[in-house]
């Protein structure tokens, strides 16, 4: 089994797992972490079948768990959804150039400024759907696209794909503003794992992307790459923390760097390798405050804090 996405629910109690076999499992983080929790308890309170294919990614609006699929989006009401036999709210199909052609859509980002989804994935194009009311698409890559992150003090988005780049898109214009080939940098090339960009994260004027380029600190306003880790495996997610980054990808570790290249520490998981991380920091539930881990395996690792591996949520 392979687990490609996770989603916390609005009030931090549950977590939401997407995985290869087009099914979700609802996790009741607050029973796993409970004094009195059994083994029991690490298992779903609910698994159902949301798409025909992979769940590629999941995300969570202040109502309802979004996923997505094979050239769908659905949503599903949290409020029902620990409740078996659960429907989906609402099906939608971007506009594809092609009525044959149905692409994976691998990426979501919510957008609650202005109620909107960002979704990308196999057709290269980047597709801005209105929560209310419908969607527009913007073009530029010339190939599929891994990932996103939304710049949360500007209207802009990034996107990094299999073509090696990194755009920089104005939402409100829908506009390409900014292109990194981040390949062509001399420091980040890695030519003997491609030029794909398979995980981003931005903070502020600066960002962190890496693929099969070496994971890197850039700063955005220069497009100055400023810190290349110094990590051979390609890596697959990345997010900003505190003052560290959190990445992970081949290997079973989570890694926690400095900003100035230092590795703090590598905590190891129970998979493989590792395809997402969740960090669940909903205020309504500090007592769930943890990091989550999922990859190739039924297992979501769960961290109560950084340094170790507290137990492990399961599939099966």
């Amino acid at each position: 089994m392979t687990i490609f996405s996770q989603s916390v629910s609005p009030c931090g109690k549950f977590l939401a797992a997407g995985n290869n076999y087009g099914q979700i499992a609802i996790f009741s983080l607050s029973a796993a972490l409970s004094s009195e929790a059994k083994e029991e308890s690490k298992k779903p309170l609910v698994t159902f079948v949301a798409h025909d294919g992979p769940v590629y990614s999941l995300v969570s609006t202040d109502r309802h768990l979004l996923s997505a699929g094979d050239g769908e989006v659905k949503a599903w009401l949290w409020g029902e959804i620990i409740k078996k036999g659960c429907k989906e709210v609402w099906s939608r199909h971007p506009p594809y150039r092609s009525s044959l052609e149905v692409p994976e859509i691998n990426a979501l980002l919510l957008n609650p400024k202005e109620n909107s989804l960002l979704l990308a994935g196999g057709d290269c194009q980047l597709h801005t759907m209105d929560l209310e009311t419908g969607s527009f698409t913007l073009r530029g890559h010339t190939d599929y696209i891994h990932c996103l992150a939304l710049r949360e003090r500007s209207p802009e988005v990034l996107s990094g794909g299999e073509d090696g780049t990194v755009r920089l898109w104005d939402l409100r214009t829908g506009e390409e503003v900014q292109t990194i080939e981040v390949y062509r940098h001399e420091e980040c090339a890695r030519p003997q794992n491609g030029k794909w960009i398979g995980c981003l994260a931005t903070d502020s004027d600066w960002m962190v992307c890496g693929g099969g380029p070496a994971l890197t600190l850039w700063h955005l306003r220069s497009a100055t790459p400023t810190t290349v880790f110094p990590l051979r495996a390609p890596q697959k997610h990345v997010t900003f923390y505190q003052d560290l980054i959190l990445s992970a990808g081949q290997g079973p570790c989570v890694n926690q760097w400095q900003l100035s290249g230092e590795l703090k520490a590598q905590v190891p998981g129970s998979s493989p390798s590792l395809l997402s991380l969740s960090l669940n920091q909903q205020p309504a539930a500090p007592e769930c405050k943890v990091l989550t881990a999922a990859g190739n395996s039924c297992r979501v690792d769960v961290f109560t804090n950084l340094g170790y591996r507290a137990f492990s949520l399961s599939f099966s």
